[in-house]
């Protein structure tokens, strides 16, 4: 498994892979900004900082080897996460998944080790997508002993809905999904370049066929509603009550009163 991470690390830093990189890292910055917590942890990718956008106090990189770029806070299966039940506010989720040999494991143990209402930012390569397409040939084409792959051996794709529905299944709620990256399938910086209005064009036109996709969910437990302070409410001061006995002491001398008036 190690020569094809590597494999993996070495495609990130072709003209395509940077490209990718861009953008996962500005949807990351985005998506993690305004997620408040104590503690957030990434798996995996160290060549991008899922993390650096966000605020929280503790916050880590974790790795199931040791990378040549970013040295992680701990290693780790993904399977068998070293947290408490509960205990973390935040998990991104950087083509962990795909690159994950039982990727269903490792999205219980995520599920498992986040609190109520605790986020998960997952994103993948889209098999749906002119790269997706373009890698299925080259595998077909090298199984006949010729052509070569566009995208890395390592890992599987998960489609987009597919995700959904494993989310879905461990009581996750998708709060936002998108999809990104439409240029083709090319090597080449300066044909990346003439392409590049197709960015703006594939979001508007056909934006299912993006070659990553990107997903934000909240673990929800059934029966519990987490309630916001109201801080701005000013608390109500409610009149002391009137004690009944006292009321029906005076009526009831006011009443007596009144009856010896009448027989008099």
């Amino acid at each position: 498994m190690s020569s094809e991470i590597i494999g993996l690390e070495e495609w990130l830093e072709t003209p395509p892979g940077r490209y990718l990189l861009e953008w996962e890292q500005a949807q990351f910055d985005q998506a993690v900004a305004d997620v408040f917590g104590y503690h957030a942890v990434q798996l995996g990718l160290p060549q991008i900082d899922a993390l650096r956008g966000n605020r929280m106090p503790h916050r880590w990189l974790a790795a199931d080897h040791l990378p040549a770029q970013r040295q992680p806070a701990l290693m780790t299966d993904f399977a068998a996460l070293p947290f408490e039940a509960n205990s973390l506010d935040l998990v991104v989720l950087p083509h962990a998944l795909e690159l994950n040999p039982d990727p269903h494991a490792t999205l219980r143990e995520v599920e498992r080790v986040l609190v109520p209402e605790g986020k998960v930012v997952i994103c993948g390569l889209n098999p749906t997508s002119l790269w997706g397409w373009r890698q299925r040939r080259a595998r077909l084409y090298r199984s006949l002993g010729f052509g070569e792959l566009f995208l890395p051996e390592a890992g599987d794709f998960i489609g987009y809905w597919r995700m959904r529905d494993w989310l879905r299944l461990l009581s996750f709620e998708v709060e936002s999904g998108r999809f990104g990256v439409y240029r083709p399938a090319v090597q080449s910086q300066a044909w990346l370049d003439r392409y590049r209005w197709l960015d703006g064009a594939g979001e508007r036109w056909w934006p299912i066929f993006g070659a990553v996709y990107f997903v934000v969910a909240v673990k929800r437990v059934r029966g519990m509603t987490m309630l916001q302070a109201n801080w701005k409410r000013k608390p109500s001061i409610a009149a002391a009550p009137v004690p009944i006995a006292g009321r029906v002491h005076h009526g009831s001398t006011h009443h007596r009163k009144k009856t010896k008036e009448i027989i008099r």
